[in-house]
């Protein structure tokens, strides 16, 4: 059995979500113990059980001590078929517990599942310390294409903090071998987007206002980006805001929430600001894509490598989660550059 210190480094929930992803594919039992213990509330959360749960059904396999509170999980795999899917963070307990984040927890496994999947997640779509429907679909999604791997999102129902009940629905198409990627020279940008959320609760005009300063301050800095504007049905009032951008090779994506008392126009000023900020910068991937990508990074074959703005402490504990669980050489440079040696974890195969 594969022991994790879930209090290392960083010490959040990505080392239980990158643990058990991990070891789903790999097969090998697992026990997380101190797990987010250096948090203001330790132990699972509801979308951390959910995680437990959803990777435990994936893998075919049995996990304990996934209850609220609890700080140490175990995990002994199954089998990894693909098929249909559905979580309810809402289950465990009342929450806006983040299914973006559930669903990262389950996709490296059935990314190389031996069928394709289709996933539902209820839960918070729009919330903050995870990343929202817009960032994963324009940002997330195209970037681990380069992998191999694809992703088609729906979100029929936004979910915003408290309340959450929103809905994400995934389909994936696994990618048999990953692919290794080169993400160090951007080359020339091929698009930006500026993607608006309103929840029906609040008025529609919020989507374009936020938009308009979004994209006029985008405009200042010498880009014409497109607009994409969502107005949803949603349990609690809200609203998001996600600058992407598109580069030859590399991916970059910023998000604002509004929250009460908060002008639309800053919303979208905010997003818009920090995606100027890159563009005057050198690096291919923003920084919390370069930890969401490292996973993937650790499962293909052969080296593969990024630059990115900043090598943040969570990015260095997800690394080394990763390498224990795998051995995969990760180098963790300075300059924002990061390199792996792939250890090329094979894909499932159908019983």
């Amino acid at each position: 059995m594969v022991r994790i210190d879930g209090s290392q480094g960083e010490g959040g929930g990505q080392i239980l979500r990158t643990s058990l992803s991990l070891a789903a594919i790999t097969g090998q039992e697992l026990e997380i113990y101190n797990v987010r213990a250096g948090r203001k509330q330790p132990g699972l959360a509801a979308q951390h059980v959910t995680c437990c749960l959803a990777v435990a059904e994936v893998c075919g396999g049995r996990v304990d001590g996934a209850e609220l509170d609890s700080q140490a999980v175990r995990l002994a795999p199954g089998s990894v078929a693909g098929g249909e899917y559905r979580f309810d963070v809402g289950r465990v307990r009342p929450s806006a517990g983040s299914a973006c984040l559930v669903l990262q927890s389950i996709l490296p496994v059935l990314a190389l599942a031996p069928r394709s999947s289709r996933v539902v997640i209820r839960g918070g779509s729009d919330v903050p310390w995870s990343p929202v429907y817009a960032y994963l679909a324009n940002t997330f999604a195209p970037a681990l294409s380069r992998f191999g791997i694809r992703l088609a999102f729906r979100r029929p129902a936004a979910g915003f903090y408290p309340i959450g009940k929103g809905c994400l629905e995934a389909e994936i198409t696994p990618a048999g071998p990953v692919a290794s990627i080169n993400l160090t020279q951007r080359g020339e940008l091929q698009r930006a987007v500026v993607a608006s959320t309103v929840a029906d609760k609040l008025p529609k005009h919020i989507l374009k206002r936020q938009n308009f300063a979004a994209r006029t301050l985008l405009a200042a800095a010498g880009l014409d980006a497109d607009s994409e504007e969502y107005y949803l049905e949603s349990a609690s009032p809200g609203t998001s805001c996600v600058v992407s951008l598109w580069y030859q090779s590399g991916h970059a994506g910023f998000t604002a929430l509004g929250k009460r008392g908060m002008p639309a126009e800053e919303v979208g000023s905010q997003a818009a600001s920090e995606a100027v900020e890159f563009i005057d910068s050198e690096a291919a991937v923003d920084r919390h894509l370069a930890d969401q990508l490292l996973l993937y990074m650790v499962m293909a074959r052969g080296r593969s490598q990024l630059c990115t703005t900043e090598t943040t402490e969570h990015l260095r504990t997800n690394a080394a989660v990763a390498g224990q669980l795998t051995g995969a050489e990760i180098d963790i440079r300075e300059d924002g550059r990061v390199v792996v040696r792939g250890v090329a974890l094979a894909a499932f195969e159908t019983d």
